[in-house]
C-alpha cells in the first residue's frame, strides 16, 4: 500500500516525470512555467513549502494532489483552506483506490476543502464521498455581436439563421451606456484594496480573502496569464474592481471577466464596472462577455446590465472543517461569492 505524506524539495524531478506521463507534455511545460508560482510564492503558503501531498511506493513517486492554499470566510470567521487542483495517479495505479486516499489526506489537513472545475471522475469521487454539493457556479454570458450564439458544433447554416435571429435583441443587449463614477486602470493592486475587502468581507457568508497581496500574488504576477485590472473610484476611493482579459475561441472572440469585487448593495457602481468592460470588450473585438457569479445578488446586477444566464460545466464543491456549520449552511448560498478567478481553471 502507498505511504502518503508531504511534498520534499527532491522530489521535483519525479513529480514532474510522472506529471508528463498523466498529462502529457505540453501539460508538463504549462506546469512547469507556472510552478514556483503556484506553489512557492503564494502568500497564503509563507513558509514557502508546497502544499501536495505526494503517494509513495519505497523510492517510487506513484501519486500527487496538489493544492491551492487560500484563506477564507466562512459565515463571519477566517479558516484556513485550499484548492484542489492537479490530481494525478501512476496510469498503473489507477482504479486501486489510491485517488480517493489522496483526496481524504488532503480534507483531514485542511480547514475547508475546495474544488472548482471538476472532472467527471473527480465530481464522482466527492459524490462517493458525500461531500456537500452546491452545483455547478452560475455562469453568465453577454452577446454584444451577432457571432455571440454560434455554436461551434452546429452547421454553418445553422448558425447564420441563429444570428440573423438574434439579431435585433443583441443589438438591444450590447448598446452602449454611459459611466456612471470613475474607472482606471492599474498595474498593481495597493493598501486600499486590504481596506476594502476588510470592509466588505462580513457581506459574504463564504468568499476567498482578497486583500491586496493575494490580488497581486494572483492576478499580477502570474507568468502564465496576463490580465487587464480596472479600479472603481468613488472621492478619491477605492471601491471596486474588475479583472479580465480576451482571448479567441472557435468561431469568434471572447472577454473574459474572471474575478470582481463592489459592495453587493452598489447597484451602480458594479454596473460602472461592467459598462467600462463592455467598452473594453468592444475594443478588443469581442463577440461576447463572459464570468461566473455565485452571489445572487452580483447575479441580478449582471442580470440588469445585459447578461444570460447559461449552463455552466464548471462544479463546485466545499466542505467545512474548521468551524461548526449547520448542513443548510450549504444548501443557502446566495451570499457567497466565488468566482472563475478564485481557483485556477483560468489557466
Amino acid at each position: 500500500m502507498a505511504e502518503i505524506d508531504r511534498y520534499r524539495a527532491d522530489d521535483r524531478r519525479v513529480v514532474d516525470a510522472l506529471y508528463r506521463r498523466v498529462f502529457g507534455h505540453d501539460a508538463a511545460e504549462a506546469s512547469r512555467l507556472r510552478w514556483d508560482w503556484q506553489y512557492l510564492r503564494n502568500p497564503n503558503n509563507p513558509r514557502g513549502e508546497p502544499e501536495i501531498w505526494i503517494a509513495r511506493e519505497g523510492t517510487v513517486v506513484v501519486g500527487q494532489y496538489a493544492t491551492m492554499p487560500v484563506q477564507v470566510t466562512v459565515a463571519g470567521r477566517q479558516v484556513r483552506g485550499s484548492w484542489g487542483m492537479d490530481v494525478m495517479v501512476a496510469p498503473e495505479r489507477q482504479r486501486q483506490g489510491l485517488g480517493e486516499v489522496l483526496f481524504r489526506t488532503w480534507d483531514r489537513n485542511v480547514g475547508a476543502a475546495l474544488g472548482l472545475g471538476l472532472s467527471q471522475s473527480s465530481h464522482r469521487l466527492f459524490q462517493k464521498l458525500r461531500w456537500p454539493d452546491v452545483g455547478p457556479l452560475p455562469c453568465l454570458v453577454k452577446p454584444l455581436t451577432r457571432r455571440a450564439l454560434r455554436i461551434p458544433t452546429w452547421p454553418i447554416g445553422v448558425n447564420r439563421l441563429v444570428s440573423a435571429v438574434t439579431l435585433p435583441i443583441v443589438k438591444v443587449v450590447a448598446r452602449t451606456r454611459p459611466l456612471g463614477a470613475e474607472v482606471r486602470l492599474i498595474q498593481r493592486f495597493d493598501e486600499s484594496f486590504t481596506e476594502l475587502w476588510e470592509s466588505l468581507a462580513p457581506k459574504f457568508d463564504f468568499a476567498v480573502r482578497r486583500d491586496a497581496q493575494y490580488l497581486n500574488w494572483k492576478f499580477v504576477s502570474a507568468p502564465h496569464i496576463r490580465y487587464v485590472i480596472a479600479a472603481l473610484r468613488r472621492d478619491n476611493r477605492n471601491v471596486g474592481y474588475a479583472v479580465y482579459r480576451h482571448f479567441g475561441e472557435p468561431r469568434g472572440k471572447v472577454t473574459v471577466l474572471v474575478d470582481f469585487l463592489a459592495d453587493p448593495d452598489d447597484s451602480a457602481g458594479l454596473r460602472t464596472l461592467l459598462g467600462w468592460v463592455d467598452r473594453e470588450a468592444r475594443q478588443a473585438d469581442s463577440d461576447k462577455i463572459r464570468t461566473f457569479a455565485m452571489h445572487a445578488g452580483f447575479r441580478r446586477i449582471l442580470k440588469r446590465a445585459g447578461y444570460f444566464q447559461v449552463k455552466s460545466t464548471v462544479q463546485f464543491v466545499v466542505k467545512i472543517n474548521g468551524v461548526d456549520v449547520a448542513p443548510s449552511f450549504y444548501e443557502h448560498t446566495d451570499r457567497w461569492h466565488v468566482t472563475l478567478g478564485d481557483s485556477d481553471q483560468d489557466r
